[in-house]
């Protein structure tokens, strides 16, 4: 049975309670019904609870570089599972775009025919070569992962943190010649030790490794599916409860007279429970600079989230063809769009309800 996260009259969160108590509270005045960025449902009560007592609750992180998985587990429940679609294509895209824009303003700017203490360069505003500086595509990553963590951390009262520590050599593992240890770094590695200090601003946090994530999960009997852009818990989420797991299962040696070795010691229960897929709106910011002038020098409206309506991108809205996000317009209609940002209509202004603004967040169940 999945259960109903309860925070209390002053937003502290307390432990979940059963969907069926949740109804009857809300019935009974004693609790009003939301929902949070992450499009979950949850009650906040009207009265003082009746006892504040919190079990653990902990979450696990399975980090990736285009996908990861999260899940929020206690003793008895499995609360909830999510699959993140990672901006790392789009905003590396983006990155080497504005570089190409940058260096061709340049050239048009800097005239090479005269000597160089005489062109226009223009000297640096800022020292901008400090080393340890996070990617955007990185960052964009962990920042993320981040924000859904602390989503789920205003509605569940999570006590301890699980991150699968990333440790690669890309150079082994890549199979070319004369390939030296601990020259290639993977992308996942890269951020960790930045996302473990915002982590620790939020609960306890621990570390581990893939091998013995895999352990567990065999241990666990929960499946892995190959493909990684399979949005099911399959691919990702599996890994995230797995780790969340740790928190009530530990791997100890043992020796009898007869035998020893290693074996599971506590335990845990896996039950179902929601499960999310998550990632950004792909809208595109506002160009000032377009790749191609026009003629005349007018610049047409490209990118952006405002429009000329009262919505902007993002907002999820009820219309004829049915509830999606608004991801456009014309001049006359608005452009609404499912959560695979396929196109399910241009539809007139008038015929659109607005149901929630923009979260900056795309979450499907």
């Amino acid at each position: 049975m999945e259960r109903v996260p309860v925070i209390s009259k002053e937003g502290k969160p307390l432990m979940p309670t059963k969907s069926s108590r949740a109804r009857k509270w809300i019935k009974d005045g004693k609790a009003v019904g939301k929902f949070n960025d992450l499009n979950q449902f949850y009650v906040q009560l009207a009265v003082e609870p009746s006892d504040s007592k919190i079990q653990l609750i902990s979450i696990g992180i399975d980090p990736g570089k285009l996908f990861s998985g999260i899940g929020v587990q206690s003793s008895s429940y499995s609360l909830w599972t999510g699959h993140l679609e990672l901006p790392f294509k789009t905003v590396k895209k983006r990155m080497e775009d504005r570089r190409m824009m940058r260096r061709a303003r340049r050239g048009r700017r800097i005239n090479r025919n005269l000597p160089f203490e005489l062109r226009a360069h223009r000297e640096k505003r800022f020292n901008n070569r400090k080393q340890g500086k996070l990617p955007p595509s990185i960052r964009a990553n962990r920042q993320l992962e981040l924000r859904v963590i602390k989503e789920l951390c205003k509605v569940f009262p999570i006590t301890d943190i699980y991150f699968e520590y990333v440790k690669v050599d890309v150079d082994l593992t890549s199979g070319r010649k004369k390939a030296r240890s601990g020259k290639g770094f993977s992308p996942v590695m890269v951020g960790q030790k930045w996302m473990l200090e915002q982590l620790r601003q939020l609960a306890n946090v621990h570390t581990r490794y893939g091998w013995q994530t895999s352990n567990l999960r065999q241990h666990l009997g929960l499946e892995k599916s190959k493909d990684k852009a399979k949005q099911s818990k399959e691919s990702h989420a599996n890994d995230g409860l797995t780790l969340a797991c740790f928190q009530f299962l530990d791997y100890k040696s043992f020796q009898t007279v007869n035998s020893q070795g290693h074996h599971w010691v506590g335990s845990v229960a896996i039950t179902s429970c929601p499960f999310a897929v998550i990632k950004r709106p792909p809208f595109s910011r506002r160009q000032l600079h377009l790749m191609l002038p026009s003629q005349g020098g007018l610049r047409r409206k490209y990118g952006g989230t405002t429009t000329d309506f009262d919505l902007i991108k993002g907002d999820l809205v009820d219309s004829p063809k049915g509830i999606g996000y608004v991801s456009g317009q014309t001049k006359k209609q608005i452009s609404v769009s499912d959560a695979n940002w396929k196109r399910l209509g241009q539809i007139a202004f008038s015929k659109v309800t607005l149901i929630r603004r923009s979260t900056g967040l795309i979450v499907s169940y």
